[in-house]
């Protein structure tokens, strides 16, 4: 083989190389996300946190992260996306080590908090990384869809990795896991040595960071008002307002800078909004489902945590050919197909799903199959709509909007969904005379105060029963909306179509 054989099959095991590290970093990311659906019984039962303090202590990871993604995106196009993804594994690792070991629900939450922040470091440099070392359209486009997939994966499989571990160990193993992980990316990161290229020029703006933080937080605890009966008018009357002012003064801030950290002028390209949505639809409904699947099966159905992280795999099992084949074969489909199609046979999946609910197991588990498949074609090349529809000079922004997305529709879907849970339930439960007024609050409580009543356990199963399929009949009319929203984008994105990609070279 020449010299400059030798050379190219280096490069492209060098490429691929660096995909597999940034990947593990990413599925790392994307399993904290979902990890502690099956975990949130035990732990708030061994920590002895309240339902409020259980959603908090799921919510203050993708609500941080979300909040920073922008600016550390920006962040990483200064200083060089190596070097944050390197600094976002040491942070993760050290938080994941202080989760293991909280006390109470306050440290887990900040620990949590603080596994946001490594996550927001790394994130959007493991597209970056991809984004500038794949410079082959054709081979770009199967390194995002193998990215894509292990979003997918990793947050279909975070319920099954937290069942499994709790099943053989102590809670705190659902964050001690990472640490070997963390480990072995920083040598393999040290053995690869991926290109730095930092740009002193680009500013990083902490105040717009803070902007976006104060509208989210502010917009959660709104969400989260609704789901008390009845919510207090000054809470959330005082938190629309603090989000409203939030959010504006960071659009006002965006137009004054020179240098935004998200410039609003991008989501002119119909490819790039329409993957920003799909990626936040999908996430929704991922979130979403995970969430009161696990729940409704464990409290209800009696399943062990690991029973219910199988079930809710099966999403995962279903998002795998989609989501690797979806790259491999965007240039002949086109995005049109493959997003909102994509969307479209979610959307079937998820009606299969209640269907099934009522019916037959077997027909559930094929919903839940149905809905992956289609989640994980739309994935697979919403972030090749992405990324491969900015320039290159903001590869770290297209990055971190792509990240923002992903964290809004799961941070959405836990605020929301799992408010809309609650609410459903203490509404419409009929509990028997003499029942503990407590048990309206939530199942949890009403199974725990039950005492052997099957008048409670019945009335309480019941009526999270319904809950359960109301808030899986809003992810399919969610997802619906995606469908129509990204078909009217994508529509001169079909098949036939030159490029699916307009970047700037």
């Amino acid at each position: 083989m020449s010299g400059t054989g030798v050379d190219a099959a280096n490069s492209v095991r060098h490429r691929w190389a660096l995909l597999i590290t940034v990947g593990a970093g990413l599925l790392l990311i994307t399993l904290d996300n979902s990890i502690l659906y099956t975990a949130l019984p035990t732990l708030t039962r061994e920590l002895g946190a309240s339902g409020s303090e259980g959603l908090w202590i799921i919510n203050a990871y993708p609500l941080v992260m979300a909040g920073l993604l922008l600016g550390s995106g920006t962040l990483g196009d200064r200083i060089g996306h190596a070097r944050m993804f390197v600094a976002g594994l040491l942070i993760f690792g050290a938080a994941s080590v202080l989760a293991a070991f909280a006390p109470n629900p306050e440290v887990l939450i900040g620990a949590r908090a603080v596994l946001a922040v490594g996550a927001a470091a790394m994130m959007p440099a493991t597209l970056a990384l991809i984004r500038t070392h794949f410079t082959v359209e054709r081979e770009r486009n199967i390194a995002i869809a193998v990215w894509g997939s292990l979003s997918v994966v990793g947050a279909a499989l975070g319920p099954i990795v937290g069942g499994t571990l709790l099943q053989f160990f102590w809670w705190g193993s659902v964050f001690l896991i990472n640490v070997p992980v963390v480990l072995l990316a920083l040598l393999a990161t040290a053995l690869i040595r991926p290109a730095n290229d930092p740009d002193p020029t680009k500013s990083w703006d902490l105040i717009s960071s803070l902007q976006v933080m104060v509208g989210l937080v502010a917009t959660v605890i709104a969400i989260k008002q609704f789901g008390h009966l009845p919510p207090s008018p000054a809470i959330l009357g005082t938190a629309i307002v603090v989000a409203a002012i939030g959010f504006a003064l960071f659009v006002r801030r965006q137009r004054r800078l020179a240098d935004p950290l998200l410039d609003f002028a991008i989501f002119r390209n119909n490819a790039f909004t329409a993957g920003v949505l799909a990626a936040a639809f999908a996430m929704f409904a991922i979130g979403g489902i995970q969430l009161v699947t696990t729940q409704r099966f464990q409290l209800v159905g009696g399943f062990t945590p690991i029973e219910a992280g199988v079930l809710v795999a099966t999403i995962a099992l279903g998002s795998l050919p989609t989501a690797l084949l979806g790259g491999a074969f965007l240039h002949r489909v086109g995005l049109w197909i493959l997003i909102a199609g994509g969307l479209g046979l979610s959307v079937v999946g998820v009606v299969v799903t209640i269907v099934g609910f009522g019916a037959d197991f077997r027909l559930l588990v094929t919903g839940l199959l149905v809905t992956g498949a289609g989640l994980g074609a739309a994935m697979s090349v919403a972030s090749s709509a992405i990324v491969g529809n900015a320039p290159v000079r903001r590869a770290g922004m297209a990055s971190s909007v792509e990240e923002v997305s992903y964290e809004f529709g799961s941070l959405t879907a836990v605020a929301i969904l799992g408010s809309m849970l609650s609410l459903i339930y203490s509404a419409t439960v009929a509990l028997p005379s003499g029942a503990p007024d407590e048990a309206r609050e939530s199942i949890s409580a009403a199974l725990e105060l039950a005492a052997g009543d099957q008048g409670i356990v019945e009335a309480a199963s019941q009526a999270f029963d319904g809950a359960y399929l109301a808030v899986m009949a809003v992810v399919a009319g969610v997802l619906a909306v995606g469908t129509a929203a990204t078909g009217v984008l994508l529509r001169r994105y079909g098949p036939g179509t030159r490029s699916q990609v307009h970047s700037e070279h």
